[in-house]
């Protein structure tokens, strides 16, 4: 009974959501289409980069992370027991 619930939700659902664009479907002007998706689904602003750094890092600050990390994973490797 509850899949039957489900599917009934889902088709339920989706055909609203296909009913919604085929209004702009049926432009044959590439603009005005665009401009109807537009008004239909605005688009996301672009997320804001970060800010770009002031100056070339310093070669003797310089930490390699990814050595770091892998020298952390196999010391744990190290101290797994075999055959305990």
């Amino acid at each position: 009974m509850k899949v039957f619930v489900i599917l009934v939700a889902i088709c339920t659902l989706s055909h609203t959501a296909s009913a919604e664009t085929s209004a702009c479907k049926s432009f044959s002007d590439s603009a005005a289409r665009l401009a109807c998706y537009d008004k239909a689904a605005p688009p996301v602003a672009a997320a804001a980069k970060p800010p770009a750094p002031a100056s070339k890092p310093d070669a003797a600050k310089y930490v390699d992370t990814i050595g770091a990390e892998d020298a952390r994973m196999n010391a744990r490797l190290k101290n797994i027991c075999r055959g305990c």
